[in-house]
């Protein structure tokens, strides 16, 4: 490609935490360019954030459907090449089936959609169009989560028997969503977020990263769910035994009433012969741990001791942190590179991996999995995804 990428953006506008972090994220290598937005459903908000953007004016849109019939009214050579869909939950689904149905790529946040029926009909549509869809399981960026998935795919330990996944926040300690936390309060409404909220919003990530780094399914699980503050209308705890598809057992843990912990992402697994421990707050430390040896410590950084894609992944010399921008970005530089390759007829390199349509529906039967449990009195309930 002799041109960046051209992105609109849905959602995302002034004071949206996660819209911003998707377009620093997008343009970190030099890949991408925001050309356009329908960045919030207030119309003076859509146009003061378009501003801020420096987006023309004509090309700062009050809703997505007047973006995409807009945009693909444009000639090939100034309209946009993928939208990037940044709303709350239950606004995912309409303006991604809309973008694939007139030729545009996407890329989504998690949960990719409201409901498993939604995602199902997403990757339908996928199939039909030909289209690339991104789904942002940040976690699964950072270059010591490749060095411990690559590690695991090499059989360095072995048989995987154990999973150990937690992902403890305090943020809804209190019913913050009543004092004016607008993030708090569409996360904790069944009509917006859907039907679960702390297994939704990070359980999703903790399931995805087990399925990912060890490259096991779950298969059964069996959960306790809890709304710990009173007054709150979706579960903010849970606990899940799992089973995986080669026989291996795990622990997932998800709570945002863990008082004082702020984002604390930590997976272990175990082979016959070792594991891997990683925590998202220390994520340039991957410990390597063996039976019959020392444990070893493996850091990020271009060095010869990493894996050809953790390498890949890396940003700067050993010693400089590297953090969720930098996870961001590597899930949108292989975004990227494989669409631009796709333009020009071209194969992508091997070493380009993002999360999927496919990792969408696998959350989303998650979701329904966990609930289904949580209501039932049996102690395994079956992981399926009903078409």
């Amino acid at each position: 490609m002799n041109r960046k990428l051209r992105m609109g953006m849905v959602g995302g506008g002034k004071d949206a935490f996660i819209g911003a972090i998707h377009r620093i994220a997008a343009h970190m290598d030099g890949l991408v360019e925001v050309v356009c937005g329908a960045l919030s459903i207030n119309p003076e908000i859509a146009k003061e954030s378009g501003k801020a953007l420096f987006l023309p004016e004509n090309r700062t849109y009050l809703n997505f459907e007047e973006m995409i019939e807009k945009e693909r009214q444009l000639p090939a050579d100034e309209r946009m090449d993928f939208v990037t869909i940044v709303t709350p939950n239950f606004a995912h689904f309409a303006p991604a089936m809309l973008a694939l149905d007139n030729g545009f790529h996407v890329v989504i946040e998690k949960p990719i959609t409201f409901s498993l029926d939604e995602a199902l009909q997403l990757k339908k549509k996928v199939e039909e169009t030909g289209l690339l869809l991104m789904l942002t399981h940040t976690y699964s960026g950072y270059p010591m989560v490749k060095q411990a998935k690559q590690m695991v795919e090499d059989n360095a330990f072995g048989k995987i028997r154990k999973i150990y996944v937690e992902y403890p926040q305090g943020w809804l300690s209190t019913l913050t969503e009543r004092e004016g936390n607008a993030g708090a309060a569409w996360r904790t409404d069944p009509t917006k977020s859907g039907k679960s909220g702390a297994m939704g919003d990070i359980g999703t990530h903790a399931a995805h990263l087990a399925e990912y780094i060890s490259g096991l399914k779950i298969s059964h699980l069996c959960a306790d769910l809890n709304t710990m503050v009173e007054g709150r209308r979706l579960e903010d705890d849970g606990n899940v035994l799992l089973k995986f598809d080669n026989g291996a057992a795990g622990v997932l843990m998800a709570s945002q009433v863990a008082a004082g912990e702020e984002n604390a992402l930590k997976i272990r697994i175990y082979g016959e012969k070792g594991g891997i421990e990683w925590a998202q707050m220390e994520p340039n430390t991957l410990l390597v741990k063996w039976h019959t040896e020392p444990t070893q410590t493996y850091r990020a950084g271009t060095n010869g001791f990493l894996s050809d894609i953790a390498k890949f992944n890396c940003r700067t010399p050993a010693g400089h942190p590297e953090g969720y921008l930098e996870a961001f970005a590597n899930l949108y530089r292989s975004f990227s590179l494989t669409l631009s390759a796709r333009l020009d007829g071209e194969n992508p390199s091997g070493l380009l991996d993002f999360p999927s349509v496919d990792e969408g529906i696998r959350g989303m039967a998650f979701i329904d999995t966990v609930i289904k449990s949580g209501d039932s009195n049996e102690k395994w309930t079956v992981f399926e995804i009903n078409n």
